[in-house]
């Protein structure tokens, strides 16, 4: 951001009040997985999002994607400050047995698109991220504006004045 200051600051007491299932963690877990939200969605002025209104709550639904995915987890499966570790899987389960314990993981990764969206389809918040940011991944064709020089066409101009035959 070349030391600009960015628009949003994360404020762990915002995010735990959307997400509450987050309050076992660290003010500083929470930052960490800010960060790394931010490294995804550009937590700038000239971020679309920014302009609409929506870009605090984007970055906080995918703060909740990155510490769902990478937050240690108490006894019952939830987010804690220590605990188990998160798990290594990566990838929608595809296939599970109970006997023995098997699990299969599949993740299809494709073009640019694909792959974000397999990313963010591992949780519920990135599902909703992704749902909520379909808006802003429509491209609009902005044509090049004809430029007219005191309202003669750019081809009848030249730096020396206006071209003018016989003289």
């Amino acid at each position: 951001m070349n030391g600009a200051t960015p628009p949003v600051s994360f404020d762990f007491a915002t995010w735990v009040a959307m997400f509450q299932e987050f309050s076992a963690l660290s003010p500083a877990q929470g930052e960490a997985y800010f960060m790394r939200a931010c490294t995804l969605c550009a937590n700038s002025c000239s971020n679309p999002m920014y302009g609409d209104g929506n870009l605090p709550a984007l970055l906080y639904l995918l703060t909740s994607h990155y510490a769902w995915l990478s937050c240690p987890k108490d006894a019952n499966g939830n987010p804690a400050a220590t605990g188990t570790p998160a798990s290594p899987l990566v990838g929608r389960i595809s296939s599970a047995q109970e006997g023995s314990v098997n699990v299969q993981t599949e993740l299809e990764m494709g073009d640019d698109t694909g792959a974000l969206q397999s990313f963010l389809s591992q949780t519920k918040y990135g599902l909703e991220y992704w749902a909520s940011i379909s808006q802003y991944r429509t491209a609009t064709y902005l044509a090049n504006p004809t430029r007219v020089v005191l309202g003669v066409l750019p081809g009848l101009w030249n730096a020396g004045g206006f071209f003018r035959r016989g003289l």
